[in-house]
């Protein structure tokens, strides 16, 4: 019976992969989709607090029908956050012998409790300020500082105004066409946390000035990194880069909880509360980061980077097949695929280590210690750089923590982050993803 939350969690993945929503969009939608089940789990448990209007289940408090409920909760909310993948979920539903054209919202029937409980969140979800009705554009009237760059080319003095702060790229995407992707989730402080008093409650101290030795140091340190990549942090790079067509930092967190669900036995409730707790975690991590990278508007390492050390010769990885060669700073590249060189977005703080070490710790308090014992194997070549001998290289986290740190710094080797951007992002999560935990806990304790 546990196993059917961790089934819809494989779709649910799958759908994030083929839509490819932004990172903050990716983890609102996983958590709308888990406190949908968490809320239609909640209607039969005679403690548990409902997150929106609480409603009791008539029906009888039986495995059965608690699980057609889950089914139900998850099935509404995958098809209203996910619609151009609706057949993935109408499949599954038609596996399980259950009716998608039964719409009741009576508690007195199991497939009732299930849409109830998804309507009500999805009905708050719809004015929480994400403008998912629109798409997720932009609702603040955000302005980049600097015109956008070109990666493939030499950046020229007269292309940075602003050294300090976040540039647009353009590139060629996927189908080999210009592309400028816009700032994604400029808006996202005003989204309606989970448990976040506000999207600046945890805001980080500033980011190295651009006058200061210390914005020369953090650029001097990634061109260093760059340079002596070795084989097993290029594997770290790729593996943790989780860019588009990807199930998104967000996602990549709840195959480590569906993993921890099977390791541990959890049955039906416990794994409902895992996975509430870590999703509206990663929720309310993906709010604070974008905040603070909306208020400090801070430069990514290639424009940095290009503006300090241009005309002046540097060691930098030269491409796929090339290594670490001699080049002007003008022309310093990220180590990433051609089709996605730096996130849309500004850089400090990271994601990736907000994400992390949020869920990391929520999984560590949920579990009362810091065991993983998760472990991957590169099994192919690198996207960035299939001429590296990379097939066989394997990793292992014994810790949450140490999973969350290894996440933090691939993106300094991957060339997105300066140190500084992952340890403010790593402690933002912390203290966001205990937080989270504590409010989880008042609601299935009923003590919210």
């Amino acid at each position: 019976m546990t196993n059917i939350i961790t089934e819809w969690n494989e779709l649910l993945l799958e759908a994030i992969r083929q839509t490819k929503p932004g990172p903050p969009m990716a983890a609102r939608s996983i958590a709308i989709v888990y406190t949908c089940i968490y809320d239609s789990w909640a209607a039969y448990d005679p403690i548990a607090k409902l997150t929106r209007t609480d409603f009791t289940s008539t029906a009888p408090n039986n495995p059965i029908n608690v699980s057609t409920s889950i089914s139900f909760a998850a099935y509404r909310a995958l098809t209203d956050q996910f619609p151009k993948v609706k057949s993935l979920f109408d499949n599954k539903m038609l596996q399980l012998g259950l009716d998608i054209t039964q719409t009741s919202t009576s508690a007195s029937t199991p497939l009732g409790v299930g849409n109830k409980a998804a309507k009500q969140v999805l009905t708050f979800r719809q004015t929480d300020g994400a403008n998912e009705a629109g798409n997720y554009a932009d609702t603040s009237g955000y302005v980049p500082s600097n015109n956008q760059i070109r990666p493939f080319f030499a950046t020229t003095v007269e292309e940075i105004n602003h050294p300090d702060k976040w540039q647009p790229l353009t590139y060629l995407n996927d189908e080999t066409r210009p592309a400028t992707p816009s700032y994604i989730g400029a808006h996202w402080q005003n989204v309606t946390p989970f448990a976040l008093t506000s999207s600046n409650q945890f805001r980080p101290t500033p980011p190295q000035a651009l006058t200061s030795q210390g914005f020369l140091d953090q650029a001097k340190n990634i061109i260093d990194i760059q340079a002596n990549l070795t084989p097993k942090q290029k594997v770290m790079a790729e593996y943790w880069a989780d860019g588009p067509k990807s199930e998104m930092p967000p996602g990549h967190w709840t195959i480590f909880t569906s993993y921890i669900v099977e390791r541990d036995h959890l049955n039906i409730d416990e794994t409902v509360k895992l996975f509430f707790a870590v999703t509206n975690a990663v929720f309310d991590a993906s709010i604070a980061v974008w905040e603070a990278k909306r208020f400090y508007d801070y430069c990514r390492p290639i424009t940095a980077i290009r503006h300090l050390f241009r005309g002046k010769t540097i060691k930098a990885w030269g491409g796929a097949g090339k290594g670490t060669v001699e080049m002007l700073g003008e022309n310093w590249r990220t180590f990433q695929v051609n089709t996605f060189p730096t996130p849309p977005f500004a850089e400090y703080v990271s994601g990736h280590s907000g994400f992390s070490m949020a869920a990391a710790t929520v999984l560590k308090m949920f579990t009362g210690r810091d065991d993983f014992g998760y472990f991957y194997m590169q099994t192919k070549p690198l996207a960035a750089d299939p001429t590296e001998n990379v097939v066989g290289i394997t990793m292992r986290w014994n810790t949450f923590t140490e999973a969350a740190l290894d996440a933090g710094e691939s993106r300094l080797y991957g060339g997105i982050h300066f140190y500084e951007g992952n340890v403010a992002g790593l402690e933002l999560g912390r203290k966001v993803g205990v937080n989270a935990f504590a409010k989880s806990e008042q609601y299935w304790n009923g003590t919210i």
